[in-house]
């Protein structure tokens, strides 16, 4: 390529910087509130309906079109080499590409604006807020689901974590039909021994096992998992009999440990555990007006994310310590009416937008690399007959021109 044409490359790729940047900031000033998100949100799937997708169309289409006229009149003049002619394919290419992923930019302009509105702290922060409140927060029919709410969900406080053990009794073996089942709960201990010493226990381990109540044939029985690390054995087994539906401090608010929305890169064995000491305290450690602000500030975070709420956090609290001390209670009027479906739809779409984005949506992928490869094809056929019609007319000429 010689000098002319490179110059002209460059300022060719110079308006087209410049025609990303106002895609960016367009997409930047674009979102102007958490409002605006919803489960349709992408940070771009080019629409074609919108007024990004119909001035990148426009946009696209006039560059181009002055692009080629500007190249084949000015810098096609003569036949170049095999390599150059590679070259000027290679930055044909580029043209194409750049000048077809302005939306692209929109969506990365859109995004920044989003971390800005949202920083991944304060989303985390509003996760971890909504995870410890959730056992709260459900409707008042699924306090009844097991899948929900039972003794094994309880990681806070000790003896628990526990672990269910079921025993079918058949009155009468020759009719399986009748029959009575027993629910036992045992706290899950650990044990850690040298490895030498796994079949003769050393003093501390018989002192554990004495301080339990059985041996270690007894603890064989109810070993749960053995595990070897370094040059010690670790034992989870079944520890001491509990009875949680005699706990005084074990209410249904408790029995819980699924998360709303987990926070990223963090165990979610480590978030569980945390809320729920941070839920015990709330219910039994700390003031009723611990409880109270912490709803006050769910009912600000409803509003900062435009979830429809009719929360009361005065009454909301009333009602947790309500039921709190009164267990046996049926729960059917606790006040905590909400949108959860919106509040859901907005936790996954911002998790995708954090953490998986689409710059270029899956549904236009193959069509869009298949119009970039389109539009190269057409520039560079253009080129390469534009530069054959150029070199015909010089050879007739000189042809004519012969003495005879």
């Amino acid at each position: 390529m010689d000098r002319k044409l490179k110059l002209f490359l460059i300022k060719s790729f110079a308006v087209l910087a410049v025609i990303h940047l106002a895609y960016f900031i367009y997409g930047y000033i674009k979102l102007k509130s958490l409002h605006e998100i919803d489960i349709y949100t992408e940070f771009y799937r080019f629409k074609f309906y919108d007024d990004v997708s119909i001035s990148h169309f426009f946009i696209s289409g006039i560059f181009l079109f002055f692009f080629l006229i500007f190249f084949l009149r000015n810098h096609v003049q003569k036949r170049n080499e095999l390599s150059k002619t590679v070259g000027i394919g290679v930055a044909l290419l580029l043209v194409s590409f750049f000048s077809l992923t302005f939306f692209i930019s929109y969506s990365l302009g859109f995004n920044a604006k989003l971390r800005t509105l949202l920083p991944e702290k304060d989303l985390n922060k509003d996760k971890t807020l909504i995870n410890v409140l959730q056992p709260f927060l459900y409707n008042y029919t699924s306090y009844s689901s097991d899948k929900l709410f039972n003794p094994e969900n309880v990681l806070y406080p000790k003896p628990y974590p526990v672990i269910e053990q079921r025993d079918t009794l058949f009155y009468d073996p020759n009719n399986k039909e009748y029959y009575s089942t027993e629910y036992t709960y045992y706290s899950i201990d650990t044990l850690k021994m040298l490895r030498a010493n796994h079949e003769k226990l050393n003093n501390k381990a018989k002192l554990a096992l004495d301080f339990l109540g059985f041996d270690f044939k007894e603890l064989e029985k109810r070993m749960i998992s053995k595990k070897e690390i370094g040059d010690s054995t670790e034992i989870i087994f079944k520890g001491m009999e509990v009875h949680p539906d005699y706990d005084d401090k074990m209410c249904i608010f408790l029995e819980n440990k699924n998360l709303f929305s987990p926070l990223h890169k963090i165990p979610e064995s480590k978030q569980q555990y945390q809320n729920a000491v941070k839920r015990y305290d709330l219910l039994y450690k700390y003031s009723q007006d611990s409880l109270l602000n912490s709803f006050k500030n769910l009912n600000a975070l409803l509003k900062k994310y435009n979830i429809e709420t009719q929360i009361v956090p005065k009454d909301l609290t009333k009602d947790v310590f309500y039921y709190r001390d009164l267990p046996r209670e049926p729960l059917n009027e606790i006040r905590n009416t909400y949108e959860r479906g919106d509040l859901k739809d907005k936790f996954e779409t911002l998790d995708r937008l954090f953490y998986k984005p689409n710059y270029l949506h899956p549904s236009i992928r193959e069509i869009f690399f298949g119009v970039v490869i389109g539009v190269w094809f057409v520039l560079f056929l253009l080129y390469l007959i534009w530069n054959f019609r150029k070199k015909r007319p010089s050879a007739d000429h000189f042809e004519g021109n012969q003495p005879v």
